[in-house]
C-alpha cells in the first residue's frame, strides 16, 4: 500500500519535476556534463580530432565501468567532507577498506591458454621454434587486464593450435619477469595489459608501443585490433599447413617402421596447462 501511495505521489508531482529540471540552468549543466562524450562520438566533430591511437581512430576512447565508479568514489569523497569533515574520514576510511579487500571478479569462463611462472616462461618460449606465442602480460589488480581477459580468452579459442599458442603471465606477481621483459607495471606507465608476439623466443610485435618517456602509446585491446596488428588470420593459416606437413612426416615414419613410433589419436595437438580454478 505504501509503494502505490509513493507511485502516486509521484505521478501527482511529475508535471512540476518537469517544469524544475526544464529551466536554463539544468538543461545547461546536462549539456556541460556530456560534452565530452557528445564531441568524441558526434559523426562529422570526431573524425577531425587529433589522437594519439596508433590505429588513428580520433572517435573511439577506453571507457570502462571501473572508471566510472573511481570518479564517483571521488565525488562522494569531496561531498561527504563538505557535509561533515567526519563523515569524509569516515567514507574515505571505507573506500579504503574497499580497495584492499575487494577485487574485481577474474574471468572464468572457456580459454586455451597457458599460464607461465617466472620460471617457465623462457623454456616455454623457446622450446620450438617453428611455434608462435602470443603473450599477455598482465596483473590481477588493473582493472584493463580484468576487462580484456574474455577477449583474449575469446581469441585463444578461436586461434589456437600446435602452431599458433596463448600464455599469460601475472606480471604483478612475479616482478623478474616484468623486468626481464621491459613491461612497467607502474599505473602511470599504462601499459597493463601488454601483448608481446615471440617467434623462435625472439619478440617480433609488441601492443601497446611504448615512447620514450616510458608511456604507452594509446591502443584499443579489441578483436579487430588484434587480429589485424598481430596476423592472426595469416598466422593461423601457417600454422594449420605445418601441423599437416608434420602429420605427413608422421604417417611416413609409421609406414615406415611402426615400432619407431606409436599411435595416438592426434600426436600434434598439445597438452594445456589450465588456470588453477
Amino acid at each position: 500500500m505504501g509503494l502505490i501511495t509513493g507511485v502516486c505521489t509521484f505521478l501527482y508531482h511529475l508535471p512540476q519535476i518537469y517544469k524544475w529540471l526544464l529551466k536554463p540552468y539544468y538543461i545547461t549543466s546536462f549539456l556541460m556534463t556530456v560534452a565530452f562524450f557528445v564531441v568524441r562520438k558526434a559523426p562529422g566533430v570526431c573524425e577531425h580530432l587529433a589522437t594519439q591511437r596508433e590505429d588513428g581512430n580520433s572517435c573511439d576512447f577506453d571507457w570502462h565501468i571501473g572508471n566510472v565508479f573511481m570518479f564517483s568514489k571521488v565525488a562522494n569523497v569531496i561531498l561527504f567532507f563538505r557535509l561533515d569533515i567526519r563523515l569524509g574520514i569516515l567514507y574515505l576510511a571505507l573506500c579504503v577498506a574497499f580497495v584492499m579487500t575487494c577485487k574485481p571478479p577474474l574471468y572464468m569462463g572457456p580459454e586455451y591458454i597457458k599460464y607461465f611462472s617466472d620460471q617457465t616462461i623462457d623454456e616455454e618460449l623457446q622450446k620450438d621454434s617453428r611455434v608462435t606465442w602470443i603473450v599477455e602480460f598482465y596483473a590481477n589488480w588493473s582493472s584493463d587486464c580484468q576487462s580484456f581477459a574474455p577477449v583474449f580468452a575469446d581469441l585463444s579459442l578461436r586461434y589456437n593450435c600446435a602452431g599458433l599458442r596463448f600464455g599469460k603471465v601475472d606480471i604483478g606477481r612475479y616482478g623478474e619477469v616484468s623486468e626481464r621483459y621491459k613491461v612497467s607495471t607502474s599505473p602511470l606507465a599504462k601499459q597493463l595489459p601488454s601483448l608481446i608476439l615471440f617467434q623462435g623466443g625472439r619478440e617480433i610485435t609488441r601492443r601497446p608501443m611504448v615512447d620514450n618517456k616510458g608511456r604507452a602509446v594509446s591502443w584499443t585491446f579489441n578483436e579487430e585490433n588484434i587480429i589485424r596488428e598481430f596476423n592472426l588470420n595469416e598466422l593461423f593459416q601457417k600454422s594449420k599447413k605445418l601441423i599437416k606437413s608434420r602429420g605427413l612426416k608422421v604417417e611416413e615414419q609409421n609406414e615406415g617402421s611402426d615400432e619407431l613410433l606409436p599411435e595416438t589419436d592426434n600426436p600434434e595437438q598439445p597438452t594445456e596447462s589450465k588456470k588453477d580454478q
